[in-house]
């Protein structure tokens, strides 16, 4: 058995990143944990229904991957490029000592949004053997919407590590949908066609029905 963290700058990362293979992970009888970097709140200017309804998302959401354990961060939305990034590691660092994580799925380093790259790089500062030896792999997740829009930099998304998401592609789509402000009608890139697209080829690419893809950044054997 293995304690898998997965990372998850807004909730619904998780799913459009990794969610099949948090389902695998489970039928596998792993540990998993829920690491929720940004928030939502009235003192932000969402209205007290938004944040109502986005914690019964999550509470849902958790219910259906059987999260062993959340750690919800509750940072400001879109505006983490405000805040030390100490305070980022301090908070990660909290969730290592309590979870040792074996297996930490992370936000790709190279996305669009300020939030996953803030993300990445707290994250990036914790992979040290001697701090964390319980630490075994770490992989980078794309997100549509995020991952693909990166026109500028030089660094993009370079998949090598395929999973196969066969049997657990409808079961990351139903997650999806419980987001329901979050996915739209194609070609809204947080669609049920772009997720089942974006499964096909990777799947394409390993030799799968459906398979979902990630960039290793680290790995102890």
């Amino acid at each position: 058995m293995s304690k898998i963290l997965v990372m998850a700058p807004h909730p619904d990362d998780e799913t459009l990143g990794c969610g099949g293979t948090l389902f695998r992970h489970k039928q596998e009888a792993d540990e998993l944990y829920w690491g929720i970097v940004t928030g939502i709140s009235e003192e932000n200017g969402w209205s007290a229904e938004a944040v109502e309804k986005r914690d019964a998302e999550i509470d849902s959401v958790a219910k259906k991957y059987g999260f062993t354990d959340i750690y919800n961060f509750q940072l400001p939305t879109t505006k983490m490029d405000t805040l030390p990034t100490s305070d980022l590691i301090e908070k990660i660092s909290t969730v290592y000592k309590k979870v040792e994580p074996d297996i930490i799925y992370m936000p790709c380093a190279y996305d669009v949004h300020t939030d996953h790259q803030i993300t990445a790089r707290a994250l990036q500062s914790t992979f040290k053997w001697f701090r964390y030896p319980h630490i075994q792999k770490v992989l980078m997740y794309e997100t549509p919407s995020e991952t693909e829009f990166n026109f500028i930099e030089k660094n993009v998304f370079k998949p090598n590590v395929f999973v196969n998401i066969s049997d657990h592609l409808d079961g990351k789509i139903e997650a999806m949908k419980i987001y329901e402000s979050e996915i739209g009608e194609f070609p809204f890139p947080r669609s049920e066609k772009i997720v089942r697209s974006l499964a096909a080829l990777r799947g394409s690419q390993s030799g799968y029905e459906a398979a979902e893809a990630f960039e290793l950044v680290y790995e102890r054997k």
